[in-house]
């Protein structure tokens, strides 16, 4: 299994952050692995949410089979991982600087298939590639979310 944990410090509250991730859709925007989203049935919000989302990792690419599991909006996303690749993960945002600001975190524990990875295979790319490429897309959610501070009279 796979432990990656990765966060950041955005300018901005966690309720404006939590406005930005909510549409679960629009995670391909500033996720770089994650390429559609398609939703399984007419719900698309809260717990109990089912989506598929391509994702890609280099050469590498699958469907990723999703449920919503945890929704607390401004504080939390759960999410557990039913596909190829099992698992659960969680967005945690935590109110900083008296709620003016968010540390957005992200956490995953991911087991790969054997012939995807493996035990071993699991571990070394959790630890390097997985966490390269997921700071790189919270860095992607920063800049984003800040632009829509900025624009905002």
């Amino acid at each position: 299994m796979a432990r990656v944990h990765v966060s950041v410090e955005i300018d901005a509250t966690p309720d404006e952050v939590w406005s930005y991730i909510e549409p679960v859709e629009r995670h391909v925007d500033w996720m770089s692995d994650a390429v559609a989203i398609r939703f399984l049935g007419e719900q698309e919000r809260g717990v109990g949410t089912r989506f598929e989302c391509d994702t890609k990792i280099g050469p590498l690419t699958l469907t990723d089979l999703m449920e919503i599991t945890d929704w607390s909006p401004g504080r939390t996303m759960g999410v557990l991982h039913t596909g190829v690749v099992t698992g659960a993960g969680m967005f945690t945002l935590e109110p900083i600087d008296l709620g003016r600001r968010t540390r957005f975190s992200w956490t995953e524990e991911l087991r790969f298939p054997w012939w995807l990875a493996g035990p071993i295979g699991a571990t070394i790319g959790g630890r390097t590639v997985l966490s390269v490429m997921w700071n790189r897309n919270l860095k992607q959610l920063k800049e984003q979310v800040e632009a829509l501070r900025v624009d905002v009279p």
